[in-house]
């Protein structure tokens, strides 16, 4: 268990890192705060129509997110 959640920390870090690199493709969902596809019209978390395009915001969230454990359910955990 441990295992998987230092992977699952690593591999949220390097896709932090990834979006932190390019922020103007991403945006962050002002419903349940994921950082998603800046081409998305609807999240496909929460369903929210509400964004936050600028990069300081898309930063800012990736840093927090890239720096601990998934706590939200997304749509793959319900298949």
């Amino acid at each position: 268990m441990l295992e998987n959640y230092a992977m699952s920390l690593e591999a949220r870090a390097r896709k932090a890192v990834e979006i932190i690199s390019a922020p103007d493709r991403y945006k962050v969902c002002e419903g349940c705060e994921s950082i998603v596809a800046e081409r998305v019209v609807t999240c496909p978390n929460c369903h929210g129509y509400r964004f936050d395009g600028s990069k300081e915001r898309v930063i800012a969230q990736a840093q927090v997110l890239g720096g601990r454990e998934q706590t939200s359910v997304i749509a793959e955990d319900l298949e």
